[in-house]
């Protein structure tokens, strides 16, 4: 069953696509073939909704059922543009992500912010003049309009995201985020040394992970036991060396000084 709904989800999604984009364009679209992509369409959803909920019955957690039905780099997407819009409004809100009572927040994206601002001002006046050119040709100016719109929002949102995730600090963890897509998560007791160490090239290499902002990382942490880095599309794989950067680099490492250097409470003791 879920070679099926795969596949009618891959047959479905395209034919859907083409129906809008020949309705859009005034294209008449025969009855019949409207109404078959609709009843694939929701065949599809059921048997979707069947295969969750087995997943579910055999003891799988929400998340891994959804991977069952839809393809993990598919959901995995999707999240990543939710979560910009998410992060546009907590922006605006002036709210940060995790940051709570306990839970100390720092900052990594004052540097990259000139480049995202320009970026988006480009993208804004790219906007205007492809908005003027195809004046005259009202579907492909919508189309487009609504193309650049998105685009627009979509850099401001990763933006939005880096200011409104920080790296946090929670107790003996240490999660080290990049926008949406990034939020690793390092035991303070695997940590066998950090040190201020502005980096400004990083060439790949196994077993390494670089969480650059604006061309550079600041702090560089050892581990003395991998952990397992996930990337946009759900890639995974093992690193002992993570390097990322902060605003305040040195602050984050002072705190990650005392916190790995904190006494840790006796057995029986509440921490």
């Amino acid at each position: 069953m879920r070679r099926l709904v795969r596949g009618l989800g891959w047959a479905v999604l395209p034919g859907e696509l083409v129906l809008v984009c020949c309705l859009a364009a005034g294209v008449r679209v025969p009855a019949v073939v409207l109404h078959a992509v609709e009843v694939l369409a929701v065949v599809a959803l059921l048997l979707g909704a069947v295969l969750y909920r087995r997943a579910r019955r055999r003891g799988l957690a929400a998340r891994a059922a959804l991977y069952e039905v839809v393809p993990e780099p598919a959901v995995r997407l999707i999240g990543h543009e939710l979560g910009l819009l998410a992060s546009l409004v907590r922006w605006v809100r002036r709210g940060r992500h995790g940051v709570r009572a306990g839970v100390e927040g720092f900052g990594h994206a004052r540097d990259q912010a000139p480049l995202m601002y320009g970026f988006a001002f480009v993208c804004v006046v790219e906007t205007v003049g492809m908005s003027w050119l195809l004046r005259d040709v009202p579907v492909v100016h919508e189309v487009f309009l609504v193309l650049d719109v998105y685009t627009v929002l979509f850099v401001l949102g990763l933006h939005a995201a880096a200011v409104t995730r920080p790296h946090l600090l929670d107790g003996r963890v240490l999660r080290l985020r990049q926008g949406c897509h990034v939020d690793l998560a390092v035991p303070l007791d695997t940590v066998a040394s950090v040190r201020y160490e502005p980096v400004f090239t990083h060439p790949r290499a196994d077993g390494e992970l670089d969480l650059v902002v604006g061309g550079q990382t600041s702090l560089t942490l050892e581990l003395s036991s991998p952990v397992t880095a996930v990337g946009l599309l759900g890639r995974r794989r093992e690193v002992r060396v993570v390097r990322c950067h902060a605003d305040e680099p040195r602050a984050l490492l002072a705190a990650l000084t005392r916190a790995r250097t904190a006494p840790s409470p006796a057995p029986g003791t509440p921490a």
